[in-house]
């Protein structure tokens, strides 16, 4: 098994952009006002938790999110930079649980946990060519 100690509960990451039109609801789908959208907040939440552990992985090794449990309660308008952050609250073998944060220059706009799962990416890489490959 991959050395995994340099992953400690309390490590944190960041991630952050300013909203454009491009990451509204209206333009990727996902609703009818031009507001973040909630699929981009998931994307910034996940970059975050990337931020937070990839530098510490074992050479050759990858994290991949496995589950999300994300609440987006507060709207955030073009023009104002949304901030992600991801604390690591658990490590149990591979598995790994983040504490998610998203906040605009006004207010929180979202929290949530998620957790990843760290692999082989050599491994993972096979995987998904023989997927990918003529049945």
């Amino acid at each position: 098994m991959a050395d995994l100690s340099a992953l400690k509960p309390g490590i944190k990451g960041e991630a952050s952009f300013c909203v454009t039109e491009a990451n509204t609801a209206i333009a990727v789908g996902s609703g009818t006002v031009p507001v973040f959208a909630s699929p981009m907040m998931v994307a910034l939440m996940e970059a975050a938790c990337v931020d937070c552990v990839e530098r510490l992985l074992p050479p050759g090794h990858l994290s991949l999110g496995t589950e999300l449990n994300i609440l987006h309660f507060a709207p955030t308008p073009v023009g104002l930079t949304v901030v992600a952050t991801a604390e690591l609250v658990s490590v149990v073998g591979r598995k790994l649980q983040f504490r998610l944060e998203a906040r605009d220059e006004r207010e929180v706009i979202g929290t949530g946990l998620h957790s990843r799962v760290i692999v082989d990416a050599a491994r993972f890489n096979a995987r998904l060519a023989a997927k990918n490959s003529p049945a």
